[in-house]
């Protein structure tokens, strides 16, 4: 993976030193997303600029990567992975290309020079990039947005950059905030709006999009789209088709020249990875890496509920020695998970998930110690069904968006006036509500049926972007590539057609996901309920972030105190034990996480000058 900038003006010199020197300042901004190399290239009109993390041939897979013909330039700034890079290798190979390294780069660029703006549609993996071919630019962004691409129009350039840090670089571009961009951060935060970048002005190039930008102006496309169709398979085929496309893009994206890990928690989407990983290495005659996650003190403090109904470390135990590992159990400090929140907050360029964010941020960093790439089980939930509103009636018909339906709890902290001239309910509702009406339909459905497609299309285009965005960030901010097979395009969209009395069968939580794990997985694992991505259970890190809120709200120019309602905070958070059974944001986030966000929420603006 790695991080990639550049602007382009059709009315403006690119080649001068000044635009030179601007250009390796947009990529010193991203260099954790690419500490092992840099470069840049230029023409009259365009800049691109590149952070490289090396993982295929790290010896000639340098960017930007450039070649020529029909008497001019193609260039290319590749931020990704290419599973399908040999098959798609031999297709241009057959069509008269040639290529001198093994990198999935130089794949990208002959596919660009060879098919043109249908280029996207050939690739198969996690991708952002921008092309240049002598005329236009193009920025493709891959289908499910696992790789962030940010833009935004200073007069008449385009500037773009793979985070928002990079972009506030280019000096037309400054940090502001708006209504909206308020009623994104307090209504639907730490989501935002698909293509929004908060910030007034900037934008996000949506997922499964590109933008092309030529003297014409700037026109945006969608190049993927996901559809619903009648399922026509028996449960038979349903389970083995799952089985086989799941498995498949696990091995697919085990291919890599530096150290490969999974990341192992013990349910049911990690293990499938971790038993697929570890069968195709031990076949090699070589021994998988695998990591957990724990906390301080966590097994002594920690708290059933129905979110979370266990613990997951004997369940780690049970895989390592199943599968015979080598497998390492970080645990992270109470203290280090709160000095880190103003570190997650400043590599999200966002106020995010608390120390859901700054537990990630400090595992990846230790991970990427001894590794480059790691395979997460990230967004089976999503994809199968998981998650409590997929099952909950009340969360199915709620109008607001299921995992943040209530927002008394975040309403309650914040100025009553602030929450009514910013109309933040009724702002999540119509973006709810919007997103809802996008759902690809299929004629015929049951109305429960209908209601839970549009939960599922709101899983996929919300809650599932919220992680990926907070895995990539956090990862990439500590040089570290972490793979997502669930977000294989192809298992998706077979298992978003798979009808809900397959998937949750006997009201079984993803019951065909299960089946499918039969052989793979051992019998008392496969069956183990779902538990979330561990949080600490101790009361230390409750009150050590009580102490910084406090410290926060002690100084009244601290920008996030004109946000809040000093006296109900002293009523409620900053005085009772935090509440972990009744979660304002998804599954995680409760009284102790809301203060974090509201830690992060005071950097942001510091940060940005937003106070």
């Amino acid at each position: 993976m790695c991080g990639i900038a550049g602007f382009c003006d059709f009315f403006r010199d690119q080649q001068s030193p000044e635009r030179q020197q601007l250009g390796w300042q947009m990529a010193g901004a991203l260099t954790h997303r690419g500490p092992d190399d840099s470069g840049l290239w230029r023409d009259e009109h365009c800049l691109l600029a590149h952070r490289r993390l090396a993982v295929i041939d790290p010896q000639r897979g340098a960017q930007p990567m450039t070649a020529r013909g029909q008497g001019k330039d193609w260039a290319l700034c590749y931020n990704g992975e290419l599973y399908n890079a040999d098959q798609l290798r031999r297709e241009l190979t057959e069509q008269g290309c040639s290529f001198t390294t093994r990198s999935d780069t130089e794949v990208v660029l002959q596919a660009c020079i060879t098919y043109g703006r249908r280029a996207a549609e050939k690739l198969e993996g996690i991708f952002a990039f921008a092309f240049w071919d002598g005329e236009e630019l193009m920025l493709v962004r891959d289908r499910f947005g696992v790789k962030p691409l940010f833009y935004a129009m200073a007069g008449r350039t385009l500037v773009f950059a793979s985070e928002l840090k990079a972009l506030f670089r280019y000096p037309e571009l400054m940090p502001r905030a708006n209504r909206e961009s308020w009623q994104e951060v307090l209504a639907i935060g730490p989501c935002r709006t698909p293509g929004h970048g908060v910030f007034a002005g900037i934008r996000e190039v949506r997922p499964g999009h590109q933008l092309i930008f030529g003297r014409e102006g700037l026109k945006e496309t969608c190049w993927w789209k996901l559809e619903s169709r009648r399922h026509t398979d028996s449960y038979e085929d349903t389970v083995e088709t799952v089985r086989r496309l799941l498995t498949g893009a696990v091995r697919r994206q085990l291919v890599s020249d530096v150290p490969l890990c999974t990341l192992l928690s013990g349910g049911l989407d990690s293990s499938i990875i971790t038993a697929v990983a570890a069968r195709d290495y031990a076949a090699q005659g070589r021994q998988l890496d695998t990591w957990s996650f724990d906390y301080e003190d966590n097994q002594s403090y920690f708290k059933s509920s129905s979110f979370q109904p266990d613990g997951d470390w004997p369940w780690v135990e049970r895989m390592r020695q199943q599968f015979q590992t080598r497998h390492r159990v970080l645990t992270c400090p109470q203290d280090t998970l709160a000095q880190l929140l103003e570190s997650a907050c400043l590599a999200r360029d966002l106020p995010g998930m608390g120390d859901v964010d700054s537990s990630l941020l400090y595992f990846c960093r230790e991970i990427a110690r001894e590794h480059t790439v790691a395979i997460s089980g990230e967004c089976s939930d999503e994809i199968f069904g998981g998650y409590p509103w997929f099952h909950r009636q009340d969360m199915l018909e709620t109008s607001l968006f299921p995992w943040s339906m209530d927002l008394s709890v975040r309403n309650g902290v914040l100025d009553p006036g602030l929450v009514r001239e910013l109309e933040l309910e009724d702002y999540a509702r119509f973006r709810a509500e919007e997103s809802r009406k996008q759902t690809p339909r299929l004629e015929g459905e049951s109305r429960e049926e209908a209601r839970r497609r549009e939960v599922g299309w709101l899983n996929l285009n919300w809650f599932m972007a919220n992680l990926l965005e907070r895995k990539d960030r956090m990862s990439m901010y500590s040089g570290l590539e972490v793979r997502v097979p669930f977000c294989d395009h192809r298992l998706v969209e077979y298992v978003w057609n798979i009808p809900w009395e397959m998937k949750s069968r006997g009201g079984e939580r993803k019951h065909i996901l299960r089946q499918a794990a039969r052989g793979i997985l051992p019998e008392d694992v496969r069956l183990r309920p779902k538990s979330p991505y561990p949080k600490t259970h101790h009361p230390r890190f409750e009150q050590l972030v009580r102490e910084q809120l406090l410290r926060i709200l002690s100084d009244p120019n601290a920008p996030v105190c004109a946000l809040v309602d000093r006296k109900q905070l002293e009523k409620g958070l900053l005085k009772e034990g935090g509440d972990y059974g009744r979660p304002w944001f998804g599954q995680l986030m409760a009284g102790p996480q809301l203060m974090s966000w509201l830690i992060q929420l005071n950097s942001w603006m510091v940060r940005f000058g937003l106070g």
